[in-house]
């Protein structure tokens, strides 16, 4: 266990003038709050607070974050409260106590689900940063020990809190420039996600060691030589190999082997702090190897987002093994490995970042930004996903203004980066003065000019090719209020036609603003009669069943026994149509709070049992049900308010069988389906097809339909035809099998 005097010894070597005591009194304020607690690997709960002030410590933090990591969790795990920290060590770590414990109080009622604990988890922790930054610090510096003791937790948990920071904090902290940490939560979050292919990969580097080391020892020699020989000056150059996250993800993306990673070695020279030395390193890197066309980058004219400054470029060594080699100063080397951590600013008297720190405060309101554009928690983390990867398109204005966006990004995501209402009305772009489509991507260097219309507005068809969150969530935003107000006058008609059927008019029933009408729909959850009216028209709710809300159950009884006999008979039929309908319905699905509604299984995806599903009501078909791994969820996404939470009923396990069709990548050699097939029969699983084929790439294919029982039973069928010799990868076919 780290001892809290080598803590203060690190604190004390960045900043002399800090209060050491401070810390010292926090770690034994800690200590005695935290005694007799221990975490899951049995140790005392007071490791993980000395750890976490150790990496905030290594990050040269001032005292003050330091204090903080030491005390994080007193106030949520113990019986001190926020006075008495305040009382004990002033208000500036109150302040920043408080903000850890408000991330940590997530709601867990029943009606919470884990998306939206995550995303308010996550969107408390962001708002966080409008006051101070060093709140995501501390609570990264958290997460990331938790991931170092992670195995000690069951399974489920750890593959919970594993796929969390594999989505959410690896990339805030690659938002927030902090390369090192970023990179260890990858690797991290790699090895419990993913465990047999870390093993395989590291097992395949392993091997290689001894040649990649030769490789970059020979390789920072000459580099160093060549640099003397041309009186460039340099701090020092390092070697090393690509991390294996960043590796996988490469190898999954590209569908590529070991051999054809570039930039799989890698070599680093670091020049003192004047960028004339990186462009002449760069100039002597290209006279000495041969650059790869294409893989030149200028990340020191042009930073990314996240303050990240280098240059980048790939040459083919002496051997003929491509390599790839970054030069940056030693204030960019630091930047890149600490992030905002290493612009810390520390003056007598004055602790934190300066208000006028510009990148850091822009960088701050881009991460709120994600906050308040996003209310339906499924959809805010998806436009947080997507927002917080690398951004590396470059793109002007015809003023000069730089623009920049994700790979992939075209000319309406353009348009809404300069502003909503440019996008809004945007009707047409020229790129380099030719006029070109809207979903013309945008390559790096293009000058875009936006061309817009008072009378413009989004279209639909927009959503099949923006990438960016911004773009993307305005235009749901239209499309919704469009589909809102059609379903309001839909649900209108519908009601209408309820009312009259037993002889009463409709108009005067919704009119009443202080009446029954708004008083049903506050009883059903809604603020307003158009709310109401919406649900009616979404298919949410039966219009006769809100119409015996507004009159009472009896009145409408007695209402509709007035009718003549005819009328009355064939209501009765038409009941016992619905209800015949229902029962047709999949009854291994529950909707939670919706009675009596039809639920069937989308085609597109075919959910099983243990599969994470979600509902979305459909006008005829009822809630259709999809798994959230469904390419269709996002689109479903555009109306939020017809979704639905759905779950497995209780028990559905093992009730029923679900067809589906795995695709088996393969050597091209005789055996293989029958090895496939074989290690199916094991698992004493039912095929229902096979076949076997022969791909331009010369691999085998094997298409075998399968019936399980659910996903626990889906995945040891995986993993045993993985087992089988030859078989390179598999994976499960979307849509019906």
């Amino acid at each position: 266990m780290i001892r809290i005097e080598e803590i203060v010894e690190k604190v004390g070597g960045n900043y002399p003038q800090a209060d050491l005591d401070l810390l010292r009194r926090a770690y034994f304020f800690s200590a005695r709050e935290h005694k007799g607690q221990t975490r899951a690997s049995g140790e005392p709960y007071l490791v993980h607070p000395l750890e976490v002030a150790n990496i905030l410590a290594e990050m040269r933090l001032d005292e003050v974050s330091v204090a903080t990591g030491l005390l994080h969790d007193v106030v949520e795990d113990t019986l001190v409260d926020l006075e008495t920290i305040d009382r004990y060590f002033g208000t500036e770590i109150a302040h920043l106590v408080d903000g850890l414990t408000k991330i940590a109080q997530v709601s867990h009622t029943s009606r919470t689900s884990p998306e939206e604990q995550q995303a308010e988890n996550v969107r408390k922790m962001l708002l966080a940063m409008v006051t101070d930054v060093r709140v995501v610090l501390v609570k990264l510096a958290d997460r990331l020990h938790n991931m170092r003791t992670l195995a000690h937790l069951k399974p489920e948990k750890r593959q919970r809190i594993a796929k969390e920071t594999e989505d959410i904090y690896a990339p805030i902290a690659h938002r927030l420039g902090m390369g090192k940490l970023r990179g260890e939560l990858e690797d991290l979050s790699f090895q419990h996600l993913h465990p047999e292919e870390y093993r395989h990969l590291a097992a395949q580097l392993a091997a290689r060691r001894s040649e990649h080391e030769a490789f970059l020892q020979r390789t920072t020699t000459r580099i160093e030589e060549q640099l003397r020989e041309a009186e460039i000056p340099v701090v020092r150059v390092e070697g090393r190999v690509k991390r294996l996250y960043s590796i996988w993800k490469k190898l999954k993306r590209q569908k590529i082997e070991l051999d054809q990673v570039y930039d799989l070695v890698a070599a680093r020279i670091i020049t003192p702090n004047e960028v004339r030395h990186c462009y002449a390193a760069l100039g002597v890197i290209h006279n000495t190897w041969r650059p790869v066309p294409g893989r030149i980058k200028d990340w020191i004219a042009t930073p990314r987002d996240n303050l990240y400054q280098s240059l980048h470029t790939s040459v083919i060594g002496s051997e003929g093994q491509p390599f790839e080699v970054q030069i940056r100063t030693e204030e960019m080397d630091e930047t890149a490995e600490e992030g905002v951590a290493a612009h810390w600013k520390y003056k007598e008297g004055t602790r934190g970042a300066h208000a006028d720190d510009e990148a850091l405060q822009s960088l701050k309101r881009t991460l709120v930004e994600w906050t308040q554009d996003v209310k339906d928690s499924r959809d805010f983390l998806e436009s947080l996903k997507l927002d917080l990867y690398p951004k590396d398109v470059y793109a002007f204005t015809p003023m000069g203004k730089v623009i920049q966006l994700p790979r992939g990004a075209t000319t309406v995501d353009f348009a809404y980066a300069i502003h909503s209402e440019v996008g809004d009305a945007c009707t047409g772009a020229r790129i380099n003065n030719r006029m070109v489509a809207l979903r013309t991507p945008i390559q790096n260097g293009d000058v875009v000019e936006i061309i817009t219309s008072s009378n413009a507005h989004p279209s639909r068809d927009w959503l099949n090719f923006v990438v960016t969150s911004r773009a993307r969530n305005r235009v749901r935003h239209w499309v919704a209020e469009q589909q809102r107000t059609e379903s309001i006058e839909i649900g209108r008609k519908l009601f209408e036609k309820e009312a009259s059927r037993v002889g009463l008019t409709a108009k005067k029933l919704i009119g009443d603003g202080d009446g029954d009408f708004r008083r049903a729909a506050s009883e059903y959850g809604y603020g307003r009669a158009d709310d109401l009216l919406a649900a009616i028209g979404y298919g949410k709710l039966v219009p006769r069943n809100v119409l015996a809300k507004v009159l009472g159950t009896e009145k409408l009884t007695e209402l509709e026994q007035r009718k003549e006999s005819k009328i009355r008979t064939g209501m009765s039929a038409g009941v016992q149509a619905v209800k015949r309908l229902i029962r047709l319905g999949d009854e291994s699905i529950v909707v939670r709070g919706i009675d009596a509604m039809m639920v069937t299984r989308a085609r597109c995806c075919s959910p099983i049992s243990g599969e994470e599903i979600t509902g979305y009501i459909t006008r005829g078909k009822g809630v259709v049900v999809h798994a959230r791994r469904c390419k269709n969820v996002q689109q479903l996404m555009l109306n939020p308010e017809r979704i639905v939470e759905v779950e497995w009923a209780g028990g559905a396990e093992g009730k029923a069988s679900y067809a589906v069709k795995l695709l088996a990548v393969t050597e091209n050699r005789t055996g293989m389906l029958a090895g496939i097939t074989g290690a199916i029969s094991d698992m004493k699983t039912q095929i229902r097809d096979a076949h076997a084929s022969i791909s331009s790439d010369n691999h085998g294919r094997v298409e075998v339909t399968i019936e399980v029982f659910d996903l626990k039973h889906l995945d040891k069928v995986t993993r045993s035809i993985r087992r089988v010799p030859g078989v390179l990868d598999v994976e499960r076919v979307q849509g019906a099998a």
